[in-house]
């Protein structure tokens, strides 16, 4: 008789258990990844990357284009390991180094455009307070918060949070490898994601005091710039509650537990994880605001941009 606890996760009756040495006993991710998911966020986050690189050449803002293009890049590698996961004979659902590099690199995705919208924030920040004269950045700035202060801060947040959210991936793809429980390490997991959701609550809240410091100075900017400015500011808005969704998405799933039925069902993760990034990052790439506060965009004339 085996000595080894019984089986407790999802198993597809379809695909047979490779056994291997990489192999976890059930299907780690809850249910069967598709292949029609995995192809068609690889040539999104694809067309998205050579935009933003063209972006990149066009507007000459490094900070926020550089940025963008490691969001989509990780995402694309991410989800090439979510290919090496769906059915045979392109993949093998029960690889657990599939598994947690898929998630490494679709946590880590968002970290860089999280960091993007800050370095947007505090741009037009600067870019307002520079084309207006009368109106120092201090007085713009939520809270009277400095750029570096407002970077600083939230940077650092999101790389905690997500250091802390990979351990703990990491941790149960293990535990499942070894049938033991995943409680604790889905714990820690759950652990980064609320610390983050709270990190971005907080930015979201300082985002819109700039938005009612801001709000007759963007009106009273000459040259057509304040209603650009408010148009690229309702991107920015649109762009963090959608990466705010996906997080408080993953919260709400991480808190069920491994095997939840947010986490076992696929079309939550597509819409609720994949979708709104993919929209978010379309929307930076066509309102992006190196065509604002870039070298060459309406509001950068002596700022430095």
């Amino acid at each position: 008789m085996s000595n080894k606890p019984p089986l407790d996760g999802y198993v597809d009756p379809n695909i047979p258990n490779p056994n291997g040495d990489g192999d976890a006993p059930i299907i780690i991710y809850g249910y069967t990844p598709t292949l029609a998911l995995a192809v068609l966020a690889i040539v999104l986050f694809g067309l998205l990357l050579l935009f933003h690189t063209f972006r990149l050449y066009t507007t000459r803002l490094y900070a926020f284009s550089v940025l963008l293009v490691f969001t989509t890049l990780c995402e694309v590698v991410g989800y090439v390991f979510r290919l090496r996961s769906s059915p045979p004979p392109v993949g093998n659902p029960y690889g657990v180094i599939n598994f947690v590099v898929q998630y490494f690199f679709i946590v880590t995705a968002p970290v860089f455009l999280s960091a993007a919208i800050y370095t947007t924030l505090t741009s037009f920040i600067a870019a307002l307070s520079g084309h207006n004269s009368n109106i120092g950045a201090a007085r713009l700035s939520p809270l009277g918060l400095s750029k570096r202060t407002i970077l600083g801060i939230f940077i650092t947040a999101d790389v905690i949070a997500t250091i802390v959210q990979i351990a703990g991936a990491a941790l149960i793809g293990v535990s499942e490898s070894n049938r033991k429980s995943p409680v604790t390490a889905n714990n820690i997991l759950l652990a980064g994601l609320a610390f983050q959701v709270f990190a971005f609550l907080v930015f979201l809240i300082l985002l819109f005091i700039f938005i009612r410091n801001a709000g007759k100075v963007m009106l009273s900017t000459e040259g057509g710039g304040g209603n650009m400015m408010q148009m690229y500011t309702l991107a920015l808005v649109a762009s963090s509650l959608l990466v705010y969704l996906r997080t408080c998405f993953r919260l709400a799933e991480t808190s069920q537990g491994v095997g939840g039925y947010a986490s076992s069902h696929e079309a939550f993760f597509g819409a609720l994880e994949f979708a709104p990034i993919v929209v978010a990052i379309g929307l930076l790439g066509w309102w992006h605001p190196g065509r604002l506060v870039g070298r060459h965009g309406l509001l950068s004339a002596g700022n430095g941009y």
